[in-house]
């Protein structure tokens, strides 16, 4: 049990919001890290223009209003392994519910975002847990995606500042390389994040994100491109460390846009639903 107000009570006073073009990336989950990755650039470095449009035109390309769909998480660690299949709903950037529906050990746990808050349920123990700050860079399902990523995507141009750090050809594809830095006081853990993405399509192609000190901290690479909801979207997301030879792998089995969902879909109650 949990004493949280519903996030769905603050949207009944309020008209149904729907997501803006310039929010961020569409898929909840292997998508949640498209645009907040994106050579180190000057510190007095302006986000450019020419960047803002082009992050504005891979938004719309990959994301609808909202969207739902399955997808499967492969978690290899140095002690352990485990897969997992969801079912995933989104609503811009500020609203998403994840829910796991196997293996049956796991089926019924679930995680919903609104804005800046993440709850956890748990159904073995029918408790609703609110993610308290000290948590945030927790693991979120045992994976290698933390709290926090659930929460950044969406601030990303509040907090960076983004420049077109290499514009040209690598490995026989014309790229635009990107490379973001915090804005002074940005409440942010990365130093430096920079990402690539192909001209062609606007397809992402590879993030890395460095820690204060400059060193490389973990990458993700992005793959498997093609047809899915009716766009073009990696359906192949990877997540791996720095230090070591640990990976998550998430692969979107199913996905449909503009699917009609309002702010209230998004509540305690829903994350409770089996």
């Amino acid at each position: 049990m949990t004493c949280e107000m519903d996030p769905s009570d603050r949207s009944r006073a309020m008209p149904v919001r729907r997501a803006t073009p310039s929010s961020g990336p569409p898929l909840a989950l292997a998508a949640l890290l498209l645009l907040a990755a994106l050579a180190p650039a000057p510190v007095a470095a302006q986000t450019d223009p020419e960047v803002l449009a082009i992050i504005d035109e891979v938004d719309r390309l990959m994301r609808g209003e909202s969207s739902t769909g399955r997808m499967r998480m492969e978690i290899d660690t140095e002690n352990w392994s485990r897969s997992l299949e969801m079912q995933v709903w989104s609503l811009g950037t500020e609203y998403s519910l994840i829910r796991v529906e196997s293996p049956p050990r796991e089926a019924g746990t679930a995680t919903l975002k609104v804005e800046n808050e993440v709850w956890n349920y748990l159904p073995r123990a029918d408790r609703t847990i609110k993610i308290p700050p000290s948590m945030m860079l927790g693991s979120w399902m045992g994976s290698h995606f933390t709290n926090d990523d659930l929460v950044k995507e969406s601030r990303i141009i509040e907090d960076y500042d983004i420049v077109i750090s290499f514009e040209g050809e690598r490995d026989g594809d014309e790229i635009w390389e990107f490379a973001l830095t915090p804005k002074p006081e940005a409440p942010v853990i990365w130093g430096r994040i920079e990402q690539a993405i192909r001209k062609g399509d606007r397809m992402p192609l590879w993030a890395r994100y460095f820690d204060e000190d400059g060193t490389l901290s973990r990458t993700i690479t992005f793959s498997d491109f093609g047809p899915m909801g009716g766009r073009t979207v990696p359906a192949r997301t990877v997540i791996e460390p720095a230090d070591g030879d640990e990976r998550t792998v998430v692969i979107y089995l199913e996905l449909e846009f503009d699917v009609g969902l309002e702010e209230s879909f998004f509540s305690l109650r829903n994350l409770r639903t089996r």
